[in-house]
């Protein structure tokens, strides 16, 4: 692992432009009505015709299309993953093993790392995340929340590229959206539910997200 800020900062944007090609090819595999599902779903369409307050909102679908499924059916990245040929040992392998094994967040921002990046308390599961994002860095304080998905191809974790800003208020409506078996779990498990970002994504946009997102960090392209 490097130890300088430049080089980890190096590192770091060399593993974020293979994250967002392979986010991109994962979406160019997924149908147009398995994004409309998905929209229908976040109450952003209505038949075959999208409706958006802003066009960033587009990007949550994406995001569940990609990493959510319900229980009896495959995620877009791991049936990606059945057929790419990375080698073992690559880059290319380690971020598409670590976006495999992604865990939804929500993040209580601590302080700022010695080197990079920030410290983060991830509230649901009570660990320690040394989150690594250049935007992210620069536009939140201490004690601020963020909903996110973390990719951890090292020591270091970083988003998948939508973040939702949280306010633990939200919670209860989060709990609301989720079936009451899944919203009664520990919140470790919760989060852990499939579900749980959707829910975290609707509740976003009920409290109007665009409206007071500072930093959005997306793929090109997807």
């Amino acid at each position: 692992m490097p130890s300088t800020r430049d080089d980890i900062l190096a590192r770091y944007l060399h593993l974020r432009e293979i994250s967002k090609r392979l986010h991109q090819e994962i979406l160019g595999a997924i149908s147009n009505d398995a994004l409309l599902h998905q929209a229908r779903r976040l109450g952003l369409a209505r038949g075959k015709t999208l409706f958006l307050d802003h066009e960033d909102e587009a990007y949550y679908v994406y995001d569940l299309a990609i990493y959510t499924a319900p229980a009896d059916r495959s995620r877009a990245v791991d049936r990606y993953a059945r057929s790419a040929g990375f080698e073992a040992g690559s880059d290319e392998r380690l971020m598409l093993d670590a976006m495999r094994i992604s865990q939804f967040a929500i993040l209580a921002i601590e302080h700022r790392h010695d080197t990079a990046g920030l410290v983060a308390r991830d509230v649901l599961r009570n660990s320690e995340v040394w989150l690594l994002d250049v935007g992210l860095e620069n536009s939140l304080d201490e004690g601020e929340l963020l909903a996110t998905r973390l990719i951890t191809p090292g020591p270091f974790s970083m988003t998948a590229g939508v973040n939702v800003p949280f306010e633990i208020e939200m919670l209860d409506l989060v709990c609301s959206l989720l079936p009451q078996r899944v919203a009664t779990n520990k919140l470790s498990k919760i989060a852990d539910d499939w579900r749980f970002a959707e829910a975290v994504y609707k509740a976003g946009l009920a409290d109007g997200v665009m409206d007071r997102l500072a930093y959005l960090d997306l793929p090109d392209g997807a």
